[in-house]
């Protein structure tokens, strides 16, 4: 990782309230954070300490942002998210790498949130600016054991990054194409019908 993101704050800490309220202000200012942060995304912890045994937190994301597919085996633990504003597409790996499914996640859709067992390699693209997401998952939170980062993958911050998420989205892109294309050639020649 570079000097400037080592600098750059990943998280803002949780209030330090018995009570905390989510509020507009609150996510504003993780959203604007996350625009000047070179990682492109900025966490909200709510949970209080990384001992937590039940982590909750916002997530603020920009398009750009790389997040290294992962799954969370050692220790397993669920993981939950909701997209609150923005949109974001949840890519579902096998073991190998190759991209097992892919599915568009925002508000007001049929596909607002994803739950992910412990053990289904995936990771998340942001695709509109300000992308806002509510994640749960179960803590603690150790930095060395978190995530299970996929051996096939660069991992953040690392040479080959920047294009691996690019060719992620060119595949990405060429499949959604082909299944439209697909789509389309099975529909039924009709020609319209006279008024």
């Amino acid at each position: 990782m570079t000097d400037e993101k080592n600098e750059f704050p990943t998280a803002v800490p949780a209030p330090e309230t018995d009570i905390t309220f989510l509020t507009l202000n609150m996510v504003g200012n993780l959203l604007s954070m996350s625009r000047d942060s070179p990682r492109r995304r900025m966490i909200q912890r709510v949970h209080k300490t990384n001992d937590a045994g039940v982590h909750k937190m916002f997530n603020a994301l920009q398009p750009g942002t790389y997040i290294t597919p992962h799954r969370h085996m050692h220790p397993e633990k669920t993981e939950t998210i909701l997209v609150v504003a923005g949109a974001m597409l949840f890519v579902e790996f096998t073991d190998d790498g190759t991209v097992k499914k892919h599915t568009l996640l925002q508000p007001g859709t049929e596909n607002f949130g994803v739950d992910v067992a412990p053990h289904v390699f995936h990771t998340f693209v942001a695709l509109k600016p300000d992308t806002l997401i509510f994640e749960v998952k179960d803590g603690p939170y150790e930095l060395h054991t978190d995530k299970d980062f996929a051996p096939w993958a660069p991992k953040e911050g690392t040479e080959g990054d920047e294009e691996y998420l690019l060719e992620l989205l060119k595949a990405l892109a060429e499949k959604a194409n082909a299944e439209a294309e697909k789509l389309k050639a099975d529909l039924p020649d009709t020609p319209p019908t006279p008024e």
